[in-house]
């Protein structure tokens, strides 16, 4: 749920950015809004942002010859999420290798807890039960995908 209120805050600082930038005009007729109220539309730069209520991306629509199209709003949370936990990996396999020369981490710096011990039988358990509640959670996914498969054949079926 974290990553969707982060984007739904994101889209309204842009939103917001991009209204005070826009000159004061007369108020120009917003989009319409569509009748499920998935996506919201804000005037932007002679087309309009578009905020997806159920994902958080935010697209740029703007009209084209061939008609209205949107094109997807560069996330830089992701990209610098990816980054954190790219350099994250790369420091803890920096201290292991110098935990595994005899070496001593500089101060203040200290050893992340033991992430893999394979001997360490309440580890093992603990590693155990938590791959079986993944692949619990897998396997429903997995069931209910088919399931919205099969429902779906149905339904065409009868059409």
């Amino acid at each position: 749920m974290k990553p969707l209120l982060i984007h739904l805050v994101a889209a309204g600082t842009l939103t917001a950015s991009v209204a005070l930038a826009q000159p004061s005009a007369p108020q120009q007729p917003s989009a319409p809004e569509p009748a499920d109220g998935r996506f919201s539309f804000h005037r932007a730069d002679g087309g309009y942002l578009r905020l997806d209520g159920r994902t958080g991306q935010v697209s740029s629509c703007n009209r084209q010859s061939a008609g209205w199209q949107c094109q997807l709003v560069p996330d830089e949370r992701s990209a610098l999420e990816g980054e954190i936990a790219r350099l994250q990996r790369e420091n803890a396999a920096l201290k292991r290798e110098l935990l595994s020369r005899n070496l001593q981490l500089p101060q203040g710096i200290r050893p992340q807890p033991p992430a893999s011990i394979p001997n360490d039988p309440a580890h093992k358990g603990r590693g155990e039960a938590e791959l079986n509640r993944v692949l619990d959670l897998i396997e429903h996914v997995w069931r209910r995908l088919v399931d919205m498969i099969a429902n779906m054949q149905d339904t065409l079926k009868r059409i």
